[in-house]
């Protein structure tokens, strides 16, 4: 096998095998179900990721491929309209069939036949195949974080709160690290992906903007100062709130994060280690934008616009607290060397920013066309990544958006103000 086609066939396992791992601590029960509309069962999402191979790769590359059954096409499209009609998103965790073990044999169905197809390219077909293949990974390491905020929620909802990982965290400090901040210049930046290595469509093309001089927080809100924001009627007091965002908070009687309750008047909050008392040093984790903005606007500050985050992250590699350290959960900030902490991993960090297309952007064309593009509405751009992220998959100009009022995705709150 020529040297290219080995090392994408070699990554290719890597990541198929990862989304097996992370599944290692689940029951058959826990594949199947699904506790909200905005969720998908874990064995949806091991087909789905599958199925994307086989729709956008072995049906149109390898002539002698056969789909592994002729109805899961309809079953795991997620929304590709372009593809055909497909089962209802709201009603997917309502399949008993295919069961777990069948949903195995379709990944091993797949994977056998990727293995003879990337075997057997020339270096015409391997440069057609490579992009759709380095989508299709990436696609699915987006489905290996969902796999677990996912599961996080159907844990949450049962009773028994039941433990994900028993992996123990490392030794916290007392105390969290004083918050400072970092001056910016203001300036002309160069914003978006420049090309080269992979990128989603979202992220280019790159481009120039302005930018005013700001000051960025040198770590995350913790959920010692997002305590102290609760205890001064932050939920209830409508002047820090959008009007939308008040409107929600009365209408869901919102008091805190997703997954904190008090029982008893004291704070715990539901992990994947289980429900475990709130610890102040470490970062406030899933918060929608709307809390986000409200606990800014209490603070006397502001989030950063996407522009301002990625000027301040700059050109520097992701590191931080990843999902391949196996933590799953925000740990505190450390003292280090950058002056700017936990700018990646931990928590995706809400910015002011809406989710629109770059000057210029231009979607891909045909089905795939659909991933990005049509979703540039209603939505606000996270960035940096979180403990659900894999480090392999996150870069300075990837930017990830959900509708400002979700909250199940390991989202946080990182500061701004202007100079």
């Amino acid at each position: 096998m020529p040297i290219i086609a080995n090392q994408i066939l070699s990554r290719y396992c890597k990541v198929r095998d990862f989304s097996r791992f992370l599944c290692r601590p689940l029951q058959p029960e826990d594949y199947v179900i699904q506790t909200m509309a905005d969720a998908s069962p874990t064995k949806w999402h091991l087909a789905h990721t599958t199925w994307f191979f086989e729709e956008f790769i072995l049906n149109k590359f390898l002539p002698s491929y056969r789909v592994f059954h002729p109805r899961y096409g309809y079953l795991f499209n997620s929304y590709y309209n372009s593809v055909g009609v497909r089962h209802c998103r709201a009603k997917r965790g309502q399949l008993s069939r295919p069961t777990v073990q069948e949903v195995y044999r379709y990944r091993q169905h797949v994977d056998g036949y990727m293995d003879k197809l990337l075997g057997g390219l020339d270096e015409t077909k391997m440069a057609q195949i490579t992009p759709l293949l380095e989508l299709g990974l990436h696609h699915e390491q987006q489905h290996q974080e969902l796999l677990l905020t996912d599961i996080k929620h159907v844990f949450a909802c049962n009773p028994l709160y039941p433990v994900y990982s028993n992996k123990k965290d490392l030794s916290m400090p007392n105390s969290a690290l004083p918050l400072k901040w970092m001056d910016f210049n203001g300036g002309i930046y160069t914003i978006g992906h420049h090309g080269g290595q992979f990128g989603f469509d979202n992220e280019f093309p790159s481009h120039q903007v302005f930018l005013k001089p700001f000051r960025a927080a040198s770590r995350l809100v913790t959920n010692g100062e997002y305590l102290a924001f609760i205890g001064d009627g932050g939920y209830q007091r409508p002047e820090f709130w959008l009007s939308d965002a008040w409107d929600l908070v009365q209408k869901e009687g919102w008091i805190a994060p997703l997954y904190w309750d008090n029982p008893d008047g004291v704070w715990f909050n539901m992990t994947l280690k289980g429900f475990l008392p709130v610890d102040p040093v470490i970062p406030v984790c899933h918060v929608s934008f709307y809390e986000a903005n409200a606990y800014a606007s209490w603070a006397g500050k502001r989030l950063l616009t996407e522009s301002e985050w990625e000027a301040a992250a700059g050109p520097r590699p992701p590191e931080g607290n990843f999902v391949e350290r196996g933590f799953f959960h925000p740990l505190a900030a450390v003292p280090s060397s950058s002056q700017l902490l936990q700018i990646f991993g931990d928590v995706w960090e809400w910015t002011a920013s809406p989710y629109v297309g770059y000057p210029g952007y231009q979607p891909a064309k045909g089905a795939l066309g659909e991933y990005n593009g049509k979703f540039m509405v209603n939505q606000m751009v996270l960035r940096g990544g979180s403990c659900a992220t894999s480090q392999t998959h996150i870069r300075p100009t990837y930017r990830n958006f959900f509708v400002p009022q979700a909250r199940w995705q390991f989202s946080g709150i990182r500061l701004g103000e202007d100079i």
